[in-house]
């Protein structure tokens, strides 16, 4: 696998800091609080329950560190690598108050994004020996984008565009608002600086040779059949980028794929892949006794 370059640590800083708020709250983890000593320490590993793509630890391991910096947390299967059901996926070692506390915002990361890079690692060896490229969309969880598609890198996969920022995308309702594709096209061509590129949505063949007349750099080939597929990459001549979407599942990817299409975008990959199961657990009890309340009782 090539190597996935790594997620902006402030990224992973902003996003860990809001989960632990949202967790601790005002008051902190009370039950860990009330039963573990302070001085407590514990070695603990996370482990996978199911078969996956392993994606996240830098972020589980930021979740530890904001809690206790002398934490120490050590990776057993790097991001893209591949675990079978109870294989130990990291070991980490420190304060038992802050590992049960940053426990959940860890394994919330690491499972959303294991589950997102076993799925997408499922499309991808579905197709294997074609020459398309399994891309996600824009279907992403609110404020977790930049980390779900790090996911789907992870699971062998490529990205669409980030944003509606990074590239001109012009759909069926850009098309009827602007007067037609001809105007769309030339509005967006006219409007963007040379390095932008620009890709046009097209349901039908027509459309499509409509859309060659222009100087684009990628076509969206909308739920078309696989038959229609083949002769959509004929017509386009390798001129530019052919896109798949619509209709893509585990079933019917492969044919899609066989059409020669150049890409294969699923929304699914981020907006329906399940969770992958990972437990966390102490090898032993902490090394300090439970709190106890000094109180007589009455």
């Amino acid at each position: 696998m090539s190597t996935i370059a790594p997620l902006p640590p402030h990224l992973i800083a902003s996003a860990v800091a809001a989960a632990l708020a949202e967790d601790l709250g005002l008051a902190g983890d009370i039950t860990t609080n009330a039963t573990i000593a302070a001085a407590a320490r514990a070695d603990a590993v996370i482990a996978a329950r199911k078969a996956g793509v392993i994606s996240g630890l830098d972020l589980a391991r930021a979740a530890f560190v904001a809690l206790d910096p002398a934490v120490t947390f050590e990776a057993v299967a790097g991001d893209g690598g591949t675990v079978l059901p109870g294989a130990v996926v990291a070991r980490v070692s420190g304060n038992a108050r802050a590992l049960l506390s940053a426990e959940r915002v860890a394994l919330n990361f690491m499972g959303r994004m294991c589950g997102i890079a076993t799925l997408t690692r499922a499309y991808v060896d579905a197709i294997a020996g074609t020459s398309a490229v399994i891309v996600d969309t824009r279907k992403t969880t609110p404020g977790l984008r930049a980390f779900e598609k790090y996911a789907v890198r992870c699971g062998g996969g490529g990205n669409h565009r980030v944003g509606l920022f990074d590239a001109v995308l012009i759909k069926d309702n850009h098309i009827v608002a602007a007067g037609g594709l001809s105007a769309a096209v030339a509005a967006a061509r006219a409007s963007v600086g040379h390095l932008v590129k620009i890709e046009v949505e097209v349901d039908t063949l027509a459309q499509l040779a409509e859309a060659l007349k222009h100087r684009i750099d990628a076509v969206l080939l909308d739920n078309m059949t696989p038959g229609q597929l083949r002769e959509a990459v004929a017509l386009t001549g390798g001129r530019v980028l052919t896109e798949a979407s619509g209709g893509v599942n585990l079933m019917t990817v492969r044919a899609i794929a066989e059409s020669g299409v150049d890409l294969i975008s699923v929304g699914a990959l981020t907006h329906s892949a399940p969770v992958l199961d990972l437990g966390f657990d102490f090898a032993e009890a902490p090394s300090a006794k439970l709190h106890r309340s000094r109180r007589k009782s009455a």
